[in-house]
């Protein structure tokens, strides 16, 4: 049976998740919990005054944070690497448009949005949502971006009932641009009422809301589930899962050896080429400035990249129950398994034998066991942020994910024991001061 503290692990990370509706709400959650832990904050904008021992954490465009902690020991030229690990902070769903409003039929009002990622878009029929993100607004001095979440169901998308459309339980395939539109009233507003109360939510007037990036929200809670309760389910669990156990693994790991690294980029569902992207030189400007303000060199830090290593954190797909068919036959994993390392010929995923090695013996050290995951030979897969990543800051990197089901879904399915085993994974390997010889060796 689950244990209380898995159970209660899993309730902890449904929580995480209902405090994170937009990936700019995501970054803030983080940014708080890193203060409460006693990390300071650094600005891009500003000069960086480090120190050995120091925990540190910066954050680019509101929606993508990179915090570091710095071992007492891990200055050491000869020594010196960095152990990190990277999540995201978005999810696919649907963004509000510019122009957001649609007028309908007998008054309705609809909002003009387009797909963020590639979701399945049925299940976001017939369910309450809402909206979340930034509104940028006008001040006395200029310029303000401000968060806005309304704790209140405002819109839905409804489904063409199946006696005018007989056929869509054989073949249902909504067309963007003609079905998914959320509805938010059938009459009672008017054309910029609902501009108006976005601007509201943000403290201001209308003529004061000069732009914003808001999201659709699923309003459904998420919820630990089953006679055992083995399942959690929510939104935004690729890949806030991964994010939530990273980020309480990089909070309790002690390392004085190492620099270690908590990343969570914003912009993968959408290919990560953003300025706060993994494909960014974000995480390079971090590793490169915080070298230079401990006093290391160039040939330092390309030193420090040869001996580093990133745990690229990102869910994987387990195996369905009703279609076990569309999975390879040996390399699958199941949800309460154990952390799933991905790995793919094409190198979607930056996982090779060397990265694999070193995760199994840290996951067999901390008493974790591993699940292999590869897609069925004639089926192309996904990608990640790890290799992207890897494009401005180059170092050896695994591809890992906790198992779930019905992955870019609106609510989404995984593994209640399985957040505290991929927990305790990353706890390990934040913990342990690794030394790597080129791609030959490594002790720890």
């Amino acid at each position: 049976m689950v244990s209380v503290e898995e159970k209660q692990a899993a309730e902890e990370l449904v929580e995480f998740i209902a405090a994170c509706p937009s990936m700019f709400h995501t970054a803030s959650t983080a940014c708080e919990r890193l203060e409460a832990a006693g990390f300071a904050r650094l600005a891009e904008g500003e000069a960086w005054q480090l120190e050995a021992g120091g925990r540190y954490y910066v954050e680019r465009n509101g929606s993508s944070v990179i915090a570091f902690s710095v071992g007492k020991h891990a200055a050491s030229a000869d020594s010196y690497h960095f152990q990190i690990a990277a999540s995201h902070t978005d999810s696919p769903t649907f963004k509000l448009k510019a122009v957001p409003e649609l007028d309908g039929p007998g008054g309705a009002r609809r909002l003009a949005v387009e797909a963020y990622g590639g979701m399945l878009d049925y299940t976001w029929f017939d369910r309450p949502l809402s909206l979340a993100g930034r509104v940028l607004v006008r001040t006395a001095n200029g310029v303000e971006s401000r968060l806005i979440a309304p704790d209140c169901d405002l819109a839905l998308i409804p489904s063409v009932a199946i006696h005018l459309d007989r056929d869509q339980n054989k073949a249902f395939s909504p067309n963007r641009a003609r079905d998914l539109f959320p509805l938010v009233s059938a009459g009672e507003l008017e054309a910029g009422d609902f501009e108006a109360y976005i601007a509201r939510e943000a403290g201001v007037v209308a003529a004061d809301m000069l732009g914003f990036d808001l999201f659709l929200v699923n309003r459904v809670p998420g919820r630990v589930w089953g006679v055992a309760n083995e399942f959690v389910s929510s939104a935004k669990l690729d890949d806030l899962m991964c994010a939530f156990m990273s980020l309480r693994a990089f909070l309790s790991a002690k390392n004085d050896g190492a620099v270690t690294v908590w990343c969570c980029f914003d912009n993968e569902e959408v290919g990560s080429g953003t300025k706060q992207g993994a494909m960014s030189t974000f995480l390079l400007d971090v590793l490169t400035r915080l070298t230079a303000a401990l006093g290391l060199g160039v040939d330092d830090y390309r030193r420090a990249l040869a001996k580093s290593m990133l745990v690229s954190c990102d869910n994987a797909h387990a195996v369905h129950p009703n279609r076990p068919d569309l999975y390879d036959a040996t390399n699958r994993c199941v949800m309460n398994g154990g952390i799933v390392i991905k790995e793919a010929a094409n190198q979607h995923y930056c996982t090779d034998a060397f990265s694999r090695a070193v995760f199994v013996g840290l996951c067999e050290r901390a008493g974790v066991p591993v699940q292999t995951y590869a897609n069925r030979s004639d089926m192309a897969g996904g990608s990640t942020l790890g290799n992207l990543s890897n494009v401005q800051a180059s170092m050896h990197a695994v591809d890992v994910g906790c198992a779930q089901l019905a992955m870019h879904s609106a609510y989404e399915t995984a593994g209640v024991r399985d957040v505290m085993l991929a927990e305790r994974a990353l706890s390990d390997f934040y913990g342990a001061d690794l030394h790597i010889d080129a791609a030959h060796a490594a002790c720890w």
